[in-house]
């Protein structure tokens, strides 16, 4: 009892490097870092490849950057538990966080809609990381005190229910589950908004990636709990490693497509997520690795204020402030030479302005 209440006081700072870093790279994003490193002139070569592993899949097939959105909603889930216990030991009931967290989601749900809003006029699309949360998170949340069991079969359910109706889908032009614009998603959207999704995500995703912040919460309950490290570690590696090896192995029955979140999709994404937590935990909570951890760390403190600041227009207010300098120093180098270092002086800009909260104990939280 007594280790479990030193693991539920002690602050995982493999967590706050893991949020962090994925927070940072979504940010980057919006800086158009990832734009430039895939432009025509760099073509052929070895940036330009890595550069296309921060871009979205087309359809059919994974990159790096179609993890970073399922590593957040997980990141999410295992950061449930400890705010939990740490709200209840403070007094509060469980019927008082229920009511914050309805709160929460509702308040990210329309967060996540009005973002869509902004490029495209009022159109009710609920693709956002927000909007989805809002759903994940409720579903994690009510199973949260559930025998792990329970929690591990409903995720699994969830994938089940959506191969099904998927596979099963009968209505003409959306009977087609693995076809872009031609599945059941597509047709809910129809339904929902009357017009189809740019990039054919689907409002339909949060139900399957649900599961994504299922298993957060389960892990971060493991790393809560009395057993040793290396046992934690050990059940981090085997879970992540049994999604892996579902997930591609089913890849020839149901394609790994993250733009529907397809049940071989969230299975490997989820296996990725236990096991960059795995590798996080090791190396910085086992193996006392904390060089660079805090850098990243302060963006995770205000992750919902930068990014919806990035994605309103802050990080391209940033860049039209910095670019003149940028082009001064670094205008020798050509378009595409400045262009990249305006994204990294707009990256660190981000950064900063995270660092500046930080220092002076500026959290804003939902």
């Amino acid at each position: 009892m007594t280790a479990q209440k030193d693991a539920k006081q002690s602050r995982l700072l493999s967590l706050d490097f893991f949020r962090g870093f994925t927070m940072f790279l979504l940010i980057v994003e919006f800086t158009l870092l990832f734009d430039h490193l895939t432009s025509p002139q760099l073509e052929g070569t070895f940036i330009y490849n890595i550069g296309h592993q921060f871009h979205h899949h087309p359809w059919h097939g994974l990159r790096f950057w179609d993890l970073i959105q399922p590593f957040f909603m997980f990141i999410v889930g295992v950061a449930m538990p400890l705010s939990f216990f740490k709200r209840m030991s403070k007094g509060d009931s469980y019927k008082s966080i229920l009511k914050h967290i309805l709160k929460r989601c509702l308040l990210l749900l329309i967060l996540g809609w009005a973002l869509n809003c902004i490029p495209d006029g009022v159109v009710f699309r609920f693709q956002n990381v927000l909007a989805q949360l809002s759903v994940t998170i409720i579903v994690a949340f009510l199973l949260m005190r559930k025998p792990a069991i329970t929690q591990i079969a409903v995720s699994l359910g969830l994938l089940v229910l959506t191969e099904i109706i998927y596979r099963s889908f009968w209505v003409e032009g959306f009977d087609q589950p693995f076809v872009s614009d031609q599945n059941f998603g597509s047709w809910l959207d129809m339904l929902i908004s009357g017009q189809l999704s740019p990039g054919h995500w689907v409002t339909f995703n949060a139900i399957p990636t649900s599961a994504h912040t299922i298993w957060g919460v389960l892990a971060g309950s493991l790393l809560m709990g009395k057993r040793t490290n290396k046992q934690k570690l050990l059940y981090l590696v085997i879970a992540g490693v049994t999604g892996l090896i579902i997930g591609y192995g089913l890849d020839p029955i149901t394609p790994i497509i993250k733009r529907i979140a397809t049940t071989s999709f969230v299975l490997v994404s989820g296996g990725w997520a236990l096991l960059a937590l795995a590798a996080s935990f090791w190396l910085i909570d086992m193996m006392k690795v904390h060089r660079g951890v805090q850098f990243f760390a302060v963006v995770g403190m205000n992750p919902l204020f930068i990014y919806i600041f990035a994605s309103v227009g802050g990080a391209d207010l940033l860049g039209r402030i910095i670019k003149p300098f940028s082009t001064a120093l670094f205008g020798w180098t050509g378009e595409l030479g400045t262009n990249i270092s305006t994204s990294l002086f707009v990256a660190f800009g981000l950064w900063y302005i995270c660092y500046w909260m930080y220092k002076r104990k500026l959290f804003i939280k939902i």
